[in-house]
């Protein structure tokens, strides 16, 4: 506080002193001359010009004179400054402004202040300094709850998909060896999907000879083996291949903030969520990959991918059923606020789960080393991320040197936080006379108006 009284106190004496040479200069001075009309006006013309003359004559007696009458002409002057509008203004702004220094107050601007107690500030909001013995309790409950959100349920792990079962919709390619005829109907030059069969909605599929066979349900072997089958009654031992050339029955939706978003089908070959998030590709400004939402069967799993080790392991032991349903959250309501006396404010996205204080303000440019105090806040509401209710808190961070960000490193901010760097008291002294000094010239002003206009008269 000291400090910043000193830095007051001189830029005060450069905003005032302009404004005193305004006041002073806008006050008439009176010359000898007028001094000698004042005073011919009280003794009479005669006595006056008897005294001009003496001072004429007596060159030591005449500055004698000068020097008593003008320091009657400063007490006169003096007197009447204060009885007139410009000196009382100008000793009101003088008593404000000797007011304003002893106390920064009134200065505009936000601040935090502890109370008596130094653990609140009014008794709503706890007032909690970041020190090494708070980075160690938040530290073991974050593990705590690491351990029980970072494992995949054992229902996911255990699953192993089966054969690739046909389904409606499936193009199937399907080859007579040694009858072209039959393999390609439309023509060996037309492309392989004119010659594909499709599976109808009831789940049959037509092909010469054999008929109409029922593929739904069964294993591109077991296919395989229906068509055999009903083409024996008429070639002898007919050689049969039979491939899918188009999937088209079973898919998983991905929805959320992918790059492509939709349906991906599910082949021949499993699909773990692993290579189902890679096709559709993370929106990596957008999502959040700490609640990622899996339904199956009417069940939903929350996964935090940031939070699982080895995550690009895990995810790709995870197999995909049909029917399943992988939703990535957006992170718009996932925001950390930076105000006050940094280089950029703004609000911050998380793109991870984990976001500490010095990455906070990194992203906003640091702190402002001409405007800032050096005092760092977190402010944190009485509702988390979770739902629960806690006591709203505000942490503090003494910056004012360097080695402070080793514990701001370890700090982690939450969404929803408020991070606020507070401004130092001679700046907000210095805004706030930007404010005032408008205003007294227009006061200034006005005085001198009305002075001029009176003595006119």
């Amino acid at each position: 506080m000291a400090k910043d009284l000193i830095s007051a106190i001189s830029t005060l004496r450069c905003h005032v002193a302009p404004l005193s040479c305004v006041i002073i200069r806008s006050q008439p001075r009176r010359t000898l001359v007028e001094e000698v009309g004042s005073r011919a006006s009280a003794d009479g013309h005669l006595a006056a010009m008897r005294d001009v003359r003496g001072r004429h004559r007596d060159a030591g007696a005449a500055g004698n004179r000068r020097v008593e009458h003008l320091a009657i002409d400063r007490r006169r002057q003096a007197k009447r400054l204060m009885r007139s509008p410009i000196g009382l203004i100008r000793g009101l702004i003088c008593l404000f402004l000797v007011a304003l220094l002893s106390s920064c107050v009134w200065a505009p601007g936000q601040s935090m202040t502890k109370s008596s107690s130094g653990s609140s500030e009014n008794g709503y909001v706890k007032l909690v300094s970041i020190t090494p013995t708070l980075l160690e309790t938040q530290e073991q409950h974050a593990d705590a709850v690491s351990t029980s959100t970072s494992t995949i349920p054992t229902a996911l792990l255990n699953y192993r998909p089966e054969p690739y079962r046909i389904g409606p919709g499936d193009s199937l390619y399907i080859t007579v060896w040694d009858h072209p005829e039959l393999t390609s109907p439309a023509g060996q030059q037309q492309q392989t999907a004119a010659n594909g069969r499709l599976v109808r909605p009831d789940g049959t599929v037509y092909f010469p000879y054999a008929g109409v066979l029922k593929v739904a349900g069964k294993t591109i072997e077991q296919a395989r083996q229906s068509i055999a089958s009903g083409l024996a009654h008429f070639i002898k031992n007919p050689l049969v291949d039979v491939s899918i050339e188009n999937y088209a029955s079973q898919h998983v939706s991905m929805e959320g903030a992918f790059v492509k978003s939709g349906p991906q089908p599910l082949t021949g070959v499993p699909l773990t969520l692993g290579e189902a998030i890679g096709v559709a590709g993370v929106n990596s400004q957008n999502a959040d990959l700490s609640d990622v939402v899996l339904t199956r069967d009417g069940q939903t799993y929350h996964l935090d991918l940031n939070t699982l080790p080895g995550a690009g392991v895990h995810v790709q032991t995870v197999y995909l059923q049909a029917g399943d349903r992988i939703y990535l959250p957006y992170n718009f309501n996932q925001e950390v606020y930076v105000m006050g006396e940094v280089l950029r404010p703004q609000a911050l996205r998380f793109t991870t789960s984990h976001l500490t204080l010095t990455q906070a303000l990194g992203q906003a440019g640091g702190l402002n080393e001409i405007t800032s105090r050096g005092m760092v806040y977190v402010v944190r509401g009485a509702l988390n991320k979770q739902g629960t209710t806690q006591e709203p808190t505000v942490y503090e961070l003494d910056a004012k040197s360097p080695s402070a960000f080793a514990l701001a490193d370890n700090f982690v901010v939450r969404p929803g936080d408020v991070v606020f760097a507070s401004a130092a008291g001679v700046t907000r002294w210095n805004r706030f006379m930007s404010q005032l000094l408008p205003l007294t010239s227009a006061l200034s002003a006005t005085a001198s108006s009305q002075y001029y206009i009176n003595n006119s008269k």
